[in-house]
């Protein structure tokens, strides 16, 4: 193990220069347009597999490849999954970042670029540590297998396609994801819980065009005002969606969970000026943190009617739409929860506006143990990478793909995130801190003599 951590801390520059030719590709896999660079730099990251030594293979899909590399075979040994994206999200709106998302800026600590963090350095530590063991001829004691798909980003369409045919040769003991965040370099942790996801878009239809405001307001329903007063009684003033049922499900923080979230180290207050909200605002009865991770929401991430062009338009809109999302905690069910949601839509729909609601993307929420034999093995190594103590949190986004594995793999997944709370990933000015991406290739360098003594 010696020899592997000198020769990461000796190519640590190296590791970095890797890092910003990858993020140059402008993967961007929700713009069409973006087809070839999504293809090029699919083969960036086989090319990188193979030079150490991966069998690598890019599988054509019908959408964005997917990469499958392997480690040299270590015949009884147990097998672990790692699973990553390259594709990233849209960097638009362009004005508000500092410096061209595509184009790598270092500044201090930090790499700023689109995908820096969410998630090309993040799977690259874990390759970057792969090389470190085949370059020193240190004998991994497990086999490891790179699974890293193009369309995270847009749901994995092509990956949930892929898994069924390839789950035979995808078998292994347990995936390891770094593709979330830990809340900062003095504590490392590890990931136990997720939320999942259900969306929906609703549509309120009025007159049959758009009507002059002076001649016809005050006559008929407006759309966009209906739609307001429609979602606003989505949620009563303590923060509680008001669906029937919508709780029924719910699994209940433990006390020994409640004691975890109280150890971490970001306070309200520091939360507040990381959101730049002028107030909190959640659940009553939660901490920010359990209101973030571990309880359902209902949120509004867009609202569209009407005339949004420069000056006025004296209107009364013919239709308003709303964009949803519904986060969803063990043991809650997309299905039921959107089911109830539409039911409880319909009924407070008043008559004027006709309700069209169309289903989204859906993704089940996912917990594991935190005390199993793997997950303490985790801890140990986030520990002996970061050099502090690890704790155990739920991360408040979601990673609908967990399921599918657990479901054509049988393996549990193990969430060490390596994203600091301040690195945007989704907004402008995306970074990854350094010092997190070379503690996550440390992390990962002890990470896999543990997991291997732990799965015997």
């Amino acid at each position: 193990m010696t020899s592997v951590l000198e020769y990461i801390a000796a190519n640590r520059r190296r590791f970095v220069d890797d890092l910003c030719a990858y993020v140059r590709f402008p993967s961007v896999s929700a713009q069409p347009r973006h087809a070839a660079d999504l293809g090029r730099c699919a083969e960036w990251i086989a090319a990188r597999c193979r030079g150490i030594g991966l069998a690598t293979e890019v599988h054509a899909t019908d959408g964005n490849p997917i990469l499958v590399a392997r480690t040299p075979v270590v015949r009884g040994a147990p097998t672990f999954l790692v699973y990553g994206h390259y594709d990233v999200q849209p960097p638009e709106p362009f004005e508000l970042w500092k410096s061209p998302p595509f184009e790598p800026r270092i500044a201090g600590k930090n790499l700023f670029a689109r995908g820096a963090s969410d998630n090309k350095g993040q799977h690259l530590a874990h390759l970057n540590a792969v090389e470190a063991y085949v370059r020193t001829g240190t004998r991994l004691p497990c086999n490891l297998v790179f699974l890293i798909e193009g369309e995270e980003e847009i749901g994995s369409g092509a990956l949930y396609k892929f898994l069924p045919k390839h789950a035979r040769q995808l078998r292994c003991d347990a995936v390891v994801i770094s593709d979330n965040g830990l809340p900062s370099l003095k504590h490392p942790a590890l990931t136990y819980a997720l939320r999942g996801i259900a969306a929906i878009e609703v549509r309120l239809d009025g007159p049959s065009r758009d009507l002059h405001s002076g001649l016809f307001g005050g006559t008929v329903d407006n759309p966009a005002m209906a739609l307001c007063q429609l979602l606003g009684r989505m949620r009563d003033a303590k923060g509680r969606v008001t669906v029937p049922g919508f709780y029924d499900d719910v699994k209940p923080l433990s006390r020994y969970e409640r004691k975890q979230f109280a150890g971490l180290p970001l306070d309200a207050a520091s939360y507040r000026r990381l959101t730049g909200a002028p107030r909190l605002f959640g659940e009553a009865g939660y901490t920010h943190e359990e209101q973030r991770t571990a309880r359902p929401t209902f949120e509004i991430n867009g609202l569209t009617s009407g005339y949004q062009g420069e000056g006025s338009k004296t209107i009364v809109p013919s239709w308003a739409s709303a964009k949803i999302t519904i986060r969803l905690v063990p043991d809650q069910q997309p299905r039921k929860v959107i089911e109830a949601v539409k039911k409880h839509l319909a009924k407070l729909c008043p008559p004027t506006v006709r309700l069209t609601i169309r289903n989204g993307h859906g993704g089940e929420p996912y917990i594991v143990s935190p005390e199993g034999p793997l997950a303490q093995a985790s801890l140990r190594a986030l520990e002996a990478g970061f050099g502090h103590r690890a704790l155990l949190m739920r991360e408040g986004g979601s990673i609908p793909i967990v399921s599918a594995f657990r479901k054509h793999l049988g393996a549990d997944t193990l969430l060490l995130g390596l994203s600091l709370p301040d690195d945007n990933p989704h907004s402008p000015n995306e970074k990854f801190n350094l010092d997190a991406y070379a503690a996550g290739t440390r992390t990962s360098a002890h990470l896999w003599p543990l997991l291997a003594a732990a799965s015997v």
